[in-house]
């Protein structure tokens, strides 16, 4: 059977599910550039929550960002629709749209729904291996009829805004103490930047995270997302722990150092960035301080 992308009329209609969580966010956004370098006549839109429309705003190559509502999906009116979140909610809307083509993986649930049920990752690129999260959902464009290519850099936009000299990012929270290097080593760290490299720190993170330990430091609590691209786009270096922050700190490029505990850095590491990953599964309390400084330092001195 041909690939579908290369059976669509002149600008058929696109859309791609993609709900929810930053970092799956950012990572898709590969995917979408892979789709309109195959296909740049196609119009484009993304439906995903509002707290993460950000990720999308500014890209050239979505056309919208839409609500996930089942009518929105309908209006839009797609000749294909990818759901790239899966679940319940994101197959509701998959049927809503009326697309003609409507794609999932084939492990997701409702197969029903789909008359373009998506291989696994390692099918489509030929090796039992793991693959990265921008991999994996590039395979399913790859399958869709894109030539087969190196997956790109993750593409966010940033605004006109001023950025910040001498800046170093640090996101010190994580969605579960498996995956938190401890706060008070943030702040250790925070002053060494600031003493060995006269960068100055800021620290991120969401609206309800405590930054009480990190009165010393600028702070952005719970900023909007264009904010944070626009701070991300300038600075010289980012820390934090595996999360949608440094899926976005990669997509511009910046050198990072990330640290993981429960979360597997094969699947979820920076992707096509200078970085230096610290790995403990035992628990990130077990790394000091001085192991964190040695890959700053590692990196710092790369050309």
């Amino acid at each position: 059977m041909q690939a579908v992308l290369h059976t669509l009329p002149p600008g058929a209609r696109l859309l791609v599910i993609r709900l929810r969580s930053l970092g799956d966010c950012v990572l898709t956004t590969p995917a979408l550039h892979l789709l309109k370098l195959a296909r740049p006549d196609l119009r484009l839109a993304v439906m995903v929550e509002d707290k993460f429309a950000g990720v999308f705003s500014g890209n050239p190559e979505v056309e919208a960002v839409l609500a996930p509502r089942a009518g929105t999906a309908w209006a839009w009116r797609p000749v294909l629709t990818i759901n790239f979140h899966g679940g319940t909610r994101s197959a509701v809307l998959t049927a809503a749209s009326l697309a003609r083509w409507r794609a999932g993986f084939r492990h997701y649930r409702f197969q029903s729904l789909y008359n373009l049920r998506i291989p696994r990752a390692q099918e489509i690129l030929g090796g039992e291996r793991k693959v990265h999260t921008a991999e994996h959902l590039a395979s399913a464009v790859f399958w869709l009829g894109a030539p087969p290519t190196e997956v790109p850099r993750a593409r966010l936009f940033a605004g006109n805004g001023p950025g910040r000299a001498n800046c170093a990012v640090i996101h010190p929270f994580a969605s579960a103490a498996s995956k938190a290097w401890p706060l008070e080593r943030f702040v250790e760290l925070a002053h060494y930047l600031k003493e060995r490299h006269q960068l100055e720190a800021v620290i991120i993170g969401g609206g309800n995270d405590d930054f009480s330990k990190f009165a010393d430091f600028d702070c952005l609590r719970g900023a909007p997302l264009s904010e944070v691209k626009t701070l991300l786009a300038s600075a010289r270096l980012f820390a934090g722990n595996d999360s949608g922050p440094a899926h976005m700190a990669a997509a511009f490029g910046v050198p990072s150092v990330v640290l993981y505990g429960s979360s597997d850095p094969v699947v979820w590491a920076p992707w096509r960035t200078a970085a230096e990953l610290i790995v403990e599964p035992a628990g990130l309390g077990r790394v000091p301080l001085s192991r964190v400084t040695g890959a700053v330092e590692r990196l710092r001195k790369r050309p």
